[in-house]
C-alpha cells in the first residue's frame, strides 16, 4: 500500500512526551517499509492537509497525531478532517477521541453504563470530596502531566489548592479522582467496530517502592530515565494464567469499554484493582506506539514482532 504516516508537529525543544511522537512516527514508517509498503511521513497541519493528501495520494493514513499546538484535547482535529476528506486512516474516530480525551466526561459515561470507575470531583462545585485520598489530574491531557509525588492529597482545601497550583504551572482543567491503593494494569486493545483483540495483560509493579511515595506511574516514571519512578516501575505479564478470574473481569470491562465508546484502532485502558475488583482509571485513544512502549511490549508478549503489530493496526483500519 501507499501509506502516509501523519504525526503531531513537534518543536525541537518540545517535552519528552511530544518527542516520543516523532520517535514512534519514524519507527512506524520503517516498519511499514519493511512490510513492503511505500511510505511517506509528515506533520499534521489542518490548513495544508488537503493539499498534502492530493500531492501524496496515499491509500490510507497511519494517524499518530497526539495533539495540536501541544494540546492533546485538539488531537481529534486530525481524524475529523481525514474523515471529512474521505481518507481511510488508522486509530479511533474523532467522536470517540473527543469523548475519551475528556476524563471526567468519560468517567460519567462509564458509571452510567455500570462500568466501575473510582469516584471523582470537578470544579467549581467540587462535590463529593471527603477525607479519602484523591489524586489531582489533568482533565483533558494525557502523558501523566502534573503527576508527581505531591499529586495525591487529602481534604477539600488541599485538593483545591493542588488543582489551582497545577493550573498555574500547566494551564488547562484539573479534577480530583479517588486514589485507589491497589494493583495497576494497562491493557492494550486492537481492533475495529466488528472485532476486538486484547493483547496480553500487563501489570505495572512497584518494586522496592518507598513507603511514603504514592504508587502511581507518574510523569517521571514515564519520561525521566534517571528518576526512581522510572527505575522501579516494572511491567510483568501472566495474570491470565495466574489469576483467570481477575483476567476475566478485566477482559469483560475492556469489551464493555470498546462497545460503549465505539472504539477502533489501538487503545490502552488503565485499571486499578482493589480486593480483586477492577476499576477503570482512563481510556487512552492514542497510546504510545514506539518500540519501547507498553503497547509494543504487550504485542511482543503475544508473539508479534513490532512490524507485525504495525501491520495489524493497518489491517484493522481497512
Amino acid at each position: 500500500m501507499k501509506i502516509l504516516v501523519l504525526h503531531s508537529e513537534v518543536p525541537a525543544d518540545g517535552p519528552p512526551e511530544d518527542q516520543d511522537t516523532l520517535i514512534a512516527a519514524e519507527a512506524v514508517r520503517a516498519a511499514l517499509v519493511r512490510k513492503g509498503n511505500t511510505v511517506s511521513k509528515a506533520a499534521f497541519r489542518a490548513d495544508t492537509l488537503a493539499a498534502l493528501l492530493n500531492e501524496q495520494a496515499p491509500e490510507m493514513v497511519f494517524n499518530l497525531v497526539e495533539g495540536v499546538d501541544g494540546k492533546g484535547i485538539l488531537a481529534s482535529a486530525a481524524p475529523r478532517l481525514l474523515s471529512q476528506l474521505g481518507m481511510a486512516f488508522s486509530g479511533v474516530r474523532a467522536e470517540a477521541m473527543d469523548f475519551t480525551c475528556d476524563k471526567p466526561q468519560t468517567k460519567a459515561k462509564l458509571r452510567a453504563a455500570g462500568l466501575a470507575t473510582p469516584d471523582w470531583s470537578t470544579p467549581p462545585d467540587w462535590t463529593g470530596l471527603d477525607e479519602r485520598a484523591f489524586i489531582v489530574k489533568a482533565a483533558l491531557e494525557d502523558g501523566s502531566i502534573g503527576l508527581d509525588d505531591d499529586c495525591v492529597v487529602t481534604g477539600a482545601a488541599a485538593i483545591k489548592a493542588r488543582a489551582e497550583d497545577c493550573f498555574r504551572r500547566f494551564g488547562g482543567a484539573w479534577f480530583a479522582e479517588e486514589y485507589v491503593e491497589g494493583r495497576e494494569f494497562n491493557l492494550s486493545l486492537l481492533g475495529n467496530l466488528q472485532s476486538l483483540h486484547i493483547l496480553p495483560m500487563a501489570e505495572m509493579t512497584f518494586a522496592d517502592w518507598p513507603t511514603d511515595k504514592p504508587r502511581i506511574v507518574g510523569y517521571g516514571a514515564k519520561w525521566d530515565e534517571g528518576s526512581s519512578g522510572y527505575r522501579h516501575t516494572v511491567r510483568r505479564f501472566g495474570v491470565e494464567n495466574e489469576e483467570p478470574a481477575l483476567a476475566a473481569k478485566l477482559k469483560a470491562a475492556c469489551e464493555g469499554v470498546w462497545k460503549l465508546f465505539d472504539l477502533t484502532g489501538f487503545v490502552r485502558v488503565d485499571f486499578r484493582v482493589r480486593a480483586s475488583q477492577p476499576s477503570i482509571l482512563e481510556i487512552n485513544p492514542n497510546p504510545g506506539i514506539a518500540p519501547d512502549a507498553g503497547f509494543a511490549a504487550a504485542a511482543q508478549e503475544a508473539g508479534m514482532t513490532y512490524d507485525d503489530l504495525i501491520e495489524a493496526i493497518v489491517k484493522a483500519a481497512a
